[in-house]
């Protein structure tokens, strides 16, 4: 079959760094769905992974975590999917990627793809959407039923792919005041149509902006950019017994004691920690998929799909890891197709 994958970790102007090969097709087992892949929704996790580094692959590794497709045949313990099943889902980072015609998935992280979004524009949300429906009502305990409606949320990040759908759901399914950050007009407009009530420039002073737009603290943080740069004023604006979640790894400590006189908490969110090791409630991330796949239905949330790039080949997902490198991107990159 037909797949993108490495065999070193290359800058990716390099065209090495990501290479169009023919591998096996596998065969499910146990709960694996075995998937025809449709469309693939690219991260900034596939960048990290890809980050030059010094290392060689005996076999080529495939990359990628985001898919759509149909399902082409189930493991003898599967109870949950069908053959022709329509299906989307964000896969384990612990196994090879959706980078590739045909992917296994374990059927507990899958949910059944919207029935009003078509392959490409399904492929750009379940890893991004996992991520902030874990970070908002999983980590910082927000309420999913509106209970908490009223209540004030920063949103560091919220034209990126998490942030497009963090929006969302703080502000259709939470019912919060969503105050989201961008430096851009582009980027600002994409946040206020998802949803945004205010916008902050992240590369300003943002306590002084929540100040002049009303806000003394707010009472939960979501960071999802550059966590060591943006910490400290989540510290300073978090209200007393409020809660940080961020889902970037830091290169350096974070300082935490700024938190300790407030009583606030910090989470981390990292989506793949139930595949990773295999939890025991790994079966709430189908359960997620499928509460967000009738919202979609519903119309109260929208997919976040910025741009298809193309075909699934190695150089449109080398362009895709190209704009993700740079920051910029708005919204989520799909490929379509091979």
């Amino acid at each position: 079959m037909k797949a993108i994958a490495l065999t070193r970790y290359l800058p990716i102007s390099n065209p090495e760094s990501l290479m169009d090969v023919e591998i096996d097709k596998p065969t499910p087992t146990g709960r694996d769905l075995l998937v025809k892949v449709e469309a693939i929704g690219v991260n900034p996790v596939d960048t990290k992974v890809r980050a030059p580094k010094d290392k060689v692959e005996d076999t080529p590794r495939v990359l990628g975590w985001d898919a759509s497709g149909v399902v082409e045949a189930v493991g003898p313990d599967v109870t949950l999917f069908n053959v022709g099943d329509p299906v989307f889902y964000a896969g384990s980072i612990t196994r090879p990627g959706t980078n590739s015609e045909f992917h296994l998935v374990d059927e507990r992280i899958v949910g059944v793809k919207p029935q009003s979004l078509d392959f490409s524009h399904a492929a750009a949300l379940p890893l991004t959407t996992i991520t902030a429906w874990e970070a908002l009502f999983a980590r910082l305990g927000v309420s999913a039923q509106g209970h908490d409606a009223g209540k004030s949320v920063l949103i560091v990040g919220g034209a990126g792919g998490v942030g497009s759908i963090g929006i969302q759901l703080a502000k259709k399914v939470a019912k919060l005041k969503v105050i989201a950050t961008a430096s851009r007009p582009e980027s600002a407009k994409w946040a206020t149509q998802l949803g945004a009530d205010h916008i902050v420039d992240h590369f300003g002073d943002m306590p002084k902006q929540l100040k002049d737009a009303g806000f003394e603290q707010v009472d939960y943080v979501l960071i999802f950019n550059d966590t060591d740069k943006h910490f400290p004023a989540a510290a300073a604006v978090i209200a007393p017994q409020g809660g940080i979640c961020s889902i970037v790894e830091n290169n350096k400590p974070i300082p935490v004691e700024l938190l300790k006189a407030k009583s606030a908490a910090f989470h981390w969110e990292f989506m793949f920690t139930r595949s990773m090791f295999g939890t025991p409630d790994m079966l709430e991330q189908h359960k997620l998929l499928t509460e967000v796949a009738r919202l979609i239905d519903a119309g109260t949330v929208k997919t976040t799909l910025g741009r298809d790039l193309g075909k699934i080949n190695a150089t449109n997902l080398r362009e895709a890891h190209r704009l993700l490198e740079e920051g910029r991107a708005i919204g989520k990159l799909v490929l379509t197709g091979f």
